[in-house]
């Protein structure tokens, strides 16, 4: 009969050895099949996660072909009559959304290390997002030069 120490004890290589949950599993897998592609390419992959997807309905395909000369990794291609998605290839970099000539044709939603989400499927949103961040970076680069308004004043005058 085990004793009052030992049935609370934990066997700690048998918690090591546990498999993790499958859907951790799947997302380190994707993660580390993504870096694996991109690193000959030299891209870095700045969102945790997103998804792609393209409305077949409304795609010109062969007619227009600009999202897949626009893509820098190639994720997406012409295939049998559509366009296809590698998504282990998809950086969601937005280049697809902004050349594509029909709106809402291409749906890209992305989510930022900050744990912000971006969704996005015409030109004007990129535009619109892209214009959001590099203000957003401006404005941060003149706060890190200048923390008050009197910094800025005593440099330059009124």
């Amino acid at each position: 009969m085990p004793t009052k120490d030992e049935e609370q004890s934990v066997n700690i290589f048998d918690l090591l050895s546990e498999e993790a949950p499958e859907e951790e599993k799947k997302v380190d897998k994707t993660k580390s099949r993504r870096a694996e592609l991109l690193e000959p390419m030299g891209i870095k992959d700045c969102f945790e996660e997103g998804s792609i997807s393209i409305d077949m309905r409304t795609c010109r395909g062969i007619e227009c072909n600009l999202c897949v000369k626009a893509c820098p990794t190639n994720a997406l291609y012409w295939k049998a009559g559509e366009i296809g998605i590698v998504e282990d290839l998809c950086i969601h970099c937005t280049a697809c959304v902004a050349n594509c000539m029909v709106d809402d044709c291409i749906r890209v939603t992305r989510k930022r290390p900050d744990g912000k989400t971006e969704r996005f499927s015409n030109a004007k949103d990129v535009c619109k997002l892209l214009r959001n961040i590099n203000l957003r970076k401006g404005k941060d680069r003149v706060k890190s030069l200048f923390r008050t308004p009197e910094e800025y004043f005593e440099r330059y005058g009124k």
